[in-house]
Parts: structure tokens; C-alpha cells; sequence
């Protein structure tokens, strides 16, 4: 295919307008409507659970494994920070505590200690 100036071809371009189309159509569906919508309440409340679920399902995996593996060891500096988060998590209900404490568990143990 023929080139356009700056080394892109007409099919990435092609492909760049449409992805570009289909994003603006979807996230402007919502104010094409004349009407107002709102989300049934099984979707709603459903809703409510996704932020948890994603969370876990990116934090879990990469608090209790390495390369693909299981962690085989309890020195592992991600181990002992998350159980501090959790506890001053519970403790004070701060998500920036939360964070802070387990940071401050985190570096010494791995920078420190080489876990």
C-alpha cells in the first residue's frame, strides 16, 4: 500500500479513524438518546461489586505470585506489605494509610534485604 507522509501506511491510518469512530460513537451513545436511561437495579447492584473484583484480580496474582509461580517462600517483601496494609486497612478505614503503610513495609524489606 502507498504510504502517507511519516511512514504510516493507509491501512494503520485506515484502522486508527475507525477505532477512533466506534470510541466516539459508544461513549456518545448515551447523549444521542432522547429519552433518559438508567441501569436496571440487578445491574446496579452488580456494579457495585467491580471495582473489588478487579482489584483482587490484578493485585492477588501479583501479591502471591513470581514468574508464574506460586510464591515457595515467606520472605518475600509483598507478603508481610500486604498484611500490613490489611491490618491498617481494618484498622483505620484510609485508603492513603493503607498505601503509606504498605510502602513503608515494602522498600526496606526489598531494598534492605534484597526480597
Amino acid at each position: 500500500m502507498s504510504d502517507v507522509p511519516g511512514g504510516t501506511d493507509l491501512w494503520t491510518m485506515a484502522v486508527i479513524l475507525g477505532l477512533a469512530g466506534v470510541t466516539v460513537l459508544s461513549r456518545c451513545f448515551f447523549f444521542i438518546l432522547e429519552r433518559p436511561w438508567s441501569l436496571p437495579d440487578w445491574a446496579r447492584r452488580a456494579l457495585q461489586y467491580a471495582p473489588v473484583a478487579a482489584l483482587a484480580g490484578v493485585v492477588l496474582p501479583e501479591v502471591v505470585m513470581t514468574q508464574g509461580q506460586l510464591v515457595a517462600t515467606w520472605q518475600d517483601a509483598r507478603l508481610f506489605a500486604t498484611a500490613a496494609g490489611v491490618a491498617i486497612f481494618f484498622w483505620r478505614r484510609s485508603v492513603l494509610m493503607t498505601l503509606v503503610a504498605g510502602m513503608a513495609v515494602y522498600l526496606p524489606l526489598h531494598l534492605g534485604l534484597g526480597w
